[in-house]
């Protein structure tokens, strides 16, 4: 991060003198319509202030300037992943709670992760962790809930979060901490299931539901939130990442990352979003934060001007709020966890206030309510030029995709059901075909002119954006060989480039000065170990290998160690954490 005697006024004007950084002999995509590809950029205090061919920038070296010779490698744009979860996906390991380790685990794999936990941590503390799987359980026959749990363990707290984050899975004894029990009703934003006779909950908590439990457990221990924003700030930047959306921050986690904005290792632009509600755990000072408190953690890199809500829930426990019922169920369409009137004030009140709404939109329905609460918003206030974001898109209905560029609002997708796999299926069969025809429809958005984005949604799919960015251009399994094309349609390379670069840009409101390697925008750019036009996209972009990350035309990735022992040297040297190569 720059260092506060660098920064400069709108009047002091740039320093005299020749370019910082030179790169030559380049196969530089630029991803300006005007000038596609050239071999050389030259940089100066953190911009771009020549690019073209290598001639032009020559007359930008003197003495002090630094030449990098990219030998023809494949250069581009940083690229953006504006939805994901550092702290829920690492810091509950790092805090020491149960991690079951597998993508898809069966009750009895759960089962003996749960002994084994309790064996080596006795006593009568809690045991919660992660993850079990809806489909799993129903393909074992078995009934996930309380009584299931309480076979195993009885005496102590046990809650296990689905694979989904959409739901968890609680004991007896973690229920009765909770204070949860027939009489309690339910969260707004959620629902505790209930046997249908007795009403006695099953253990099956939903969205907002489950923050109950994590309201009576102690809260993630900050040195686990620290370490787990670092490294996952840490790893994104080694995968060429140079902005990203953290979703459902709290003041804890705010103060977790401003520890790390403070001693420079914040090495890409970091849109943290308050969560609204009691989503996933307690936020005791939302009020606060959005009244004026998130300024406080402003800077360079940090901002929390956003704001996260749950519109509905997951295509997995069948609470993904729907225009249609699901199949072989008549009247149920899912939840929709705040009501119309609520989400159109709260929207025209956050825009009016220059906040950008995050709204977790899975279902057809709940996006068709948030894009009517956006234009709600412009009818009251104008357009602000807040560019709110509609996150996941799961499955959106036809009408609404033009709506997207008229309105201003940006469709987040989410690579977990982009191709194939068993959780994916299994989502899909939760949807019924009729509705997994329209899974997350990139093309459909961009045809229409509006903007797409990617967000990993970490620890809901992948973290590396670049399996992501593989199926988005084929719909089909990166490591597979046979499974053939999965719902939706894929889209171009070029496309998919503007997805990752200039259209996350746009959606953090910086695309006037980052997100395409232009004259006058910030040095951010990417050298990578191919080039992504010469090579078939199948089973090949996922596998891409990032050897340089600059922003502002810092280095903060160097893959090689190519700038160690000069005054380049990157933030991040080492190697990247390991934390899923598949997903």
């Amino acid at each position: 991060m720059s260092n506060a005697e660098n920064y400069r006024s709108s009047h002091t004007g740039k320093s005299a003198g020749k370019a910082d950084l030179v790169f030559l002999n380049g196969k530089i995509y630029t991803v300006n319509n005007s000038q596609p590809w050239v071999e050389a950029v030259a940089i100066k205090d953190g911009s771009f202030i020549a690019v073209g061919d290598n001639s032009l920038v020559q007359g930008h070296i003197d003495d002090h300037t630094h030449v990098v010779d990219l030998d023809g490698s494949f250069t581009m744009p940083g690229i953006y992943d504006m939805h994901t979860h550092p702290d829920l996906a690492l810091a509950p390991g790092y805090a020491g709670y149960l991690d079951v380790g597998l993508d898809s685990p069966t009750p009895e794999d759960i089962k003996k992760s749960i002994l084994n936990y309790a064996e080596l941590n006795p006593g009568d503390g809690w045991i919660y962790g992660q993850y079990f799987v809806h489909f799993e359980f129903k393909r074992a026959g078995v009934e996930a809930g309380r009584e299931w749990l309480d076979s195993i363990i009885s005496n102590r707290p046990v809650a296990i979060l689905d694979r989904s984050w959409g739901s968890m899975m609680a004991n007896s004894k973690a229920l009765e901490l909770s204070g949860i029990t027939e009489q309690t009703p339910d969260p707004g934003n959620g629902y505790i299931s209930r046997d249908s006779i007795t009403g006695e909950p099953t253990g099956i908590l939903v969205d907002g539901g489950y923050a109950m439990i994590h309201a009576a457990m102690p809260p993630t221990p900050m040195h686990a939130l620290k370490r787990a924003y670092r490294e996952g700030i840490q790893y994104q930047s080694g995968r060429g990442v140079v902005g990203t959306k953290y979703m459902h921050v709290c003041e804890h986690r705010l103060n977790a990352l401003k520890a790390i904005d403070d001693v420079g290792e914040m090495s890409l632009r970091v849109e943290a979003a308050i969560s609204w509600q009691d989503d996933i755990f307690p936020v005791k000072r939302r009020w606060e934060l959005i009244a004026g408190e998130r300024h406080f953690y402003r800077s360079a890199r940090l901002n929390a001007n956003a704001v996260k809500f749950h519109f509905d829930g997951t295509h997995e426990t069948q609470s993904s709020y729907f225009a249609t019922p699901y199949e072989g169920r008549s009247d149920w369409r899912g939840s929709l966890n705040l009501t119309p009137e609520h989400i159109a004030d709260m929207v025209a009140d956050l825009d009016r206030k220059g906040i950008r709404v995050v709204a977790h939109c899975t279902g057809d329905a709940a996006s068709d309510i948030f894009l009517d609460a956006v234009a709600e918003a412009r009818r009251r206030n104008g357009d602000q030029g807040i560019r709110h974001q509609c996150a996941h898109s799961s499955v959106l209905l036809d009408e609404n995709l033009p709506r997207f560029k008229a309105l201003n609002v940006t469709a987040e997708f989410s690579p977990v059901a982009w191709y194939p796999y068993p959780f994916s299926r299994a989502r899909a069969q939760a949807n019924g075909e009729e509705r997994s025809q329209r899974l997350f429809n990139f093309k459909g958005v961009l045809d229409a002119g509006g903007v797409a984005v990617m967000g990993t949604d970490w620890p809901v799919s992948n973290i590396n954006p670049w399996v992501g960015f593989e199926a988005m251009v084929t719909r089909q399994n990166p490591w597979q060989e046979d499974e053939g094309q999965f719902y939706g349609q894929p889209i171009a390379l070029e496309q998919a480039i503007k997805v990752m670069t200039i259209n996350g840009a746009w959606c953090m409101g910086i695309d006037h000065k980052a997100g395409s390697i232009e004259v006058g925008k910030s040095a951010d750019l990417i050298v990578l170990d191919r080039n992504l036009f010469e090579i078939p996209a199948k089973g090949n972009i996922h596998s891409t290998q990032v050897d340089l990350t600059l922003i502002e035309g810092q280095f903060v990735w160097d893959r090689h160690g190519r700038f160690n022992d000069t005054e380049l040297a990157a933030t991040w040297r080492e190697e990247l954490p390991e934390f899923c190569d598949k997903m």
